[in-house]
């Protein structure tokens, strides 16, 4: 029983640490990202204390979106780069607008578009996931 007690007990102190958690996932949007780094660390290191648990479903939660979010961020900024690169490219030969240029053009504007979904699908991620802290339910 003093186990059940216990693992009671860290659930609940680690309930607020996760809010920061969360807080700290949105405030880099006004930190052009400089606080990104620090709520994965957190979860890093105290995931593990509440395995087993509802709030552990949240330490997950944020550690896949943080790493979804990375892998996808930087595939769109890489075809934004090498499509508008390419099309910066193209315009410039003497033949004008080549085919690789406005092909390079699509690929920038698809690579755009990945980036922005991948920072809508992060911030429905963390206020869902944040919500659901707070009535202190699990995430799928």
């Amino acid at each position: 029983m003093s186990s059940n007690y216990a693992l009671s007990e860290r659930v609940e102190r680690l309930v607020p640490y996760n809010h920061i958690s969360y807080a700290l996932y949105l405030f880099s949007y006004f930190t052009a990202g400089l606080t990104w780094i620090i709520p994965i660390v957190m979860n890093y290191i105290k995931r593990d204390e509440v395995r087993g648990t509802w709030l552990y479903s949240h330490f997950d939660w944020q550690i896949k979106t943080f790493w979804y979010s990375i892998v996808f961020f930087i595939i769109g900024a890489i075809m934004l780069v090498m499509g508008y690169g390419s099309a910066i490219l193209g315009f410039g030969t003497s033949g004008g607008a080549s085919s690789v240029g406005w092909g390079g053009s699509l690929i920038g504007t698809l690579g755009l578009v990945v980036m922005v979904f991948t920072t809508l699908w992060h911030l429905y991620r963390i206020v869902r996931g944040w919500i659901a802290l707070a009535q202190h339910k699990a995430v799928p």
